[in-house]
């Protein structure tokens, strides 16, 4: 069985926490409880194979910078999720994105989510200013709703899928088969991934 650990990373209020519930435990959070940054697991099965997914939320304050450092640098996959019903927060992903950087030694892989779909009636930001977006940064976009759990598995498991094939062309063009991470603690594998790109699809 295969582990990876996820950052799903935007502004408060974004719903961070309720995508994170909905995928682990099937339900939706009515009252937001701001959050420092909040685990959850999950094992699931993704194109026949069993894995353990660990996801944590990151706020980007500034004061909480060190420790949301620490997170980056220990995980493999990112949501950068916005709030369709929120301007500032999707003009705030660049920043986010950015302020990932410095704390990995490779490039990481990204996914962003623009999430609470079901507002439509709520919407400033539009669908395709969501997918220009995600060809800027390279990478796979979603809209969710952690609400009505629309995409909510779907985003996880492409995530899942993304990481399996960058560690499995890691491992080819090193010549060596691919290996499960072999790490005691789900999330820390034990080598250090070299530079990739995200798939646009």
């Amino acid at each position: 069985m295969d582990q990876w650990r996820i950052a799903v990373v935007g502004e408060g209020g974004v719903g961070k926490t309720s995508l994170s519930v909905q995928f682990t435990l099937n339900s939706f959070i009515e009252i937001y409880d701001p959050t420092i940054e909040d685990i959850y697991r999950k094992q699931m099965i993704v194109d026949n194979r069993m894995c353990f997914v660990e996801v944590i939320n990151i706020i980007g304050q500034e004061e909480y910078a060190t420790l949301r450092d620490q997170w980056v640098r220990e995980v493999q996959g990112f949501l950068l999720v916005y709030s369709i019903t929120s301007r500032a927060s999707f003009d705030l992903l660049e920043n986010f994105r950015q302020s990932m950087l410095p704390a990995k030694r490779e490039e990481p892989v990204f996914t962003l989510v623009g999430n609470k779909c079901d507002m439509v009636n709520e919407r400033e930001v539009s669908r395709e200013e969501g997918a220009a977006l995600a060809r800027k940064f390279g990478c796979e976009f979603f809209e969710t709703s952690a609400k009505t759990a629309q995409n909510v598995e779907r985003v996880f498991t492409n995530l899942v899928r993304t990481l399996r094939m960058h560690k499995e062309a890691q491992s080819s063009a090193a010549g060596v088969s691919p290996a499960l991470p072999t790490s005691p603690t789900p999330g820390f594998p034990t080598k250090k991934k070299k530079s990739f790109k995200c798939i646009v699809l």
